[in-house]
C-alpha cells in the first residue's frame, strides 16, 4: 500500500491524480506482494529451506498445504496482478509499463524459484528495493500524471529502503537455517554484525528522502513521527536479537513503512494547497 499511497500523493501536488487508476495500482500492488509470498513459500518449501523456520509458519514446510496448491495460489495471484495491470495501462496509457510489469512478475518468481533463484545469491534486497519500492511508486505516479517528479522519485527511494529493511529483518533472522540450506542471502554473506548495520542504514535513508522533499514541500517532516514505531525495533537490532525474537522487528517495520507513506503523503499534499 505504501508505494502507492506515496505514488498518489506526487500526482495530486501537480493536480494531475486519478483516484480510479490510484485503486487499480493498489490492487497490482497487493496482488504481487500476495504472489511473491506463494511463490517463496512453494519454492522454499520443496526446496527444504523452511524445514527448521523460526518464523511465522510457512504452508509447504509445515505440511498445512500441498506444494501444488500453494503454487496454484501463486498463479491465480500473478495473473490478477496482470489482469489489473494490464487495465491500469490500457486506461493510462502508459504501455512502457506492460514490459516491467512482465519483468516484476518474472522477478517474483525468480526470487526463490527456478534453476537459480537470486534470492539465494544475496540480491533479494535489490529486488524488493527496484520493485516494491521504484516501480511501485513512479509506475502509480506515471500512469496518473504521466510523469516522473523529483518527489515521487525520493518518496520512492525512502519507501523503497524501508522494504528492503524488512527482508533484511527477515534474512538476519534466517541466518542460521539460511547458510544451513545453502541460502546465500545478503544477510548471510554480510554476516550478523554488518546485517544490523544496514538495516540501520536503511532507516537513515528513509528520513534522508523526507528531508529531502521538505525543501519543497515542508509539512513532509512530519513522516518523520513514524520513526517513533521504530524505537522497540531497533533496540532489539541493536541488542544483538536473534531468532523469534526478531519476528516483532519485521512487524514493527512493516508498520513504519505505512505510517510513514501516509505521513509523508499528508505533508506533502497540505504543503501543496496551503504553500
Amino acid at each position: 500500500m505504501a508505494p502507492v499511497v506515496i505514488g498518489t500523493a506526487a500526482a495530486m501536488v501537480i493536480e494531475r491524480y486519478d483516484l480510479g487508476l490510484a485503486l487499480l495500482a493498489l490492487v497490482v500492488s497487493l496482488c504481487l506482494q500476495i504472489a511473491v509470498n506463494y511463490a517463496n513459500d512453494y519454492s522454499d518449501g520443496i526446496r527444504g529451506t523452511d524445514q527448521d523456520r523460526t518464523g511465522p509458519v510457512r504452508l509447504v514446510g509445515s505440511g498445512l498445504a500441498t506444494a501444488a496448491n500453494v503454487r496454484l495460489a501463486a498463479f491465480f495471484f500473478f495473473l490478477l496482478a496482470a489482469l489489473a495491470g494490464l487495465t491500469l495501462v490500457a486506461l493510462s496509457g502508459a504501455w512502457l509499463l506492460l514490459i516491467l510489469g512482465a519483468l516484476a512478475i518474472i522477478a517474483a518468481w525468480r526470487y526463490t524459484g527456478g534453476d537459480n533463484p537470486y534470492g539465494y545469491r544475496g540480491l533479494g534486497e535489490v529486488y524488493v528495493f527496484v520493485f516494491f519500492g521504484l516501480f511501485a511508486t513512479l509506475g502509480t505516479l506515471y500512469t496518473q500524471a504521466g510523469a516522473v517528479t523529483l518527489t515521487g522519485v525520493l518518496g520512492a527511494i525512502g519507501v523503497g529502503a524501508i522494504a528492503s529493511a524488512i527482508l533484511v529483518a527477515n534474512n538476519l533472522r534466517d541466518i542460521p537455517t539460511d547458510t544451513e540450506h545453502g541460502k546465500r542471502t545478503l544477510a548471510v554473506r554480510l554476516g550478523d554484525r554488518r546485517t544490523r548495520l544496514l538495516y540501520g542504514s536503511l532507516v537513515v535513508v528513509s528520513v534522508v528522502c523526507v528531508v529531502g522533499i521538505a525543501f519543497v514541500y515542508p509539512f513532509a517532516l512530519i513522516a518523520l513521527l513514524a520513526l517513533a514505531i521504530l524505537l522497540r525495533p531497533y533496540r532489539a537490532i541493536r541488542s544483538g536479537a536473534t531468532g523469534r525474537a526478531l519476528i516483532p522487528v519485521l512487524a514493527g517495520t512493516g508498520v513504519y513503512e505505512l505510517v510513514y507513506a501516509v505521513l509523508l503523503s499528508i505533508g506533502i499534499v497540505l504543503s501543496g494547497r496551503l504553500l
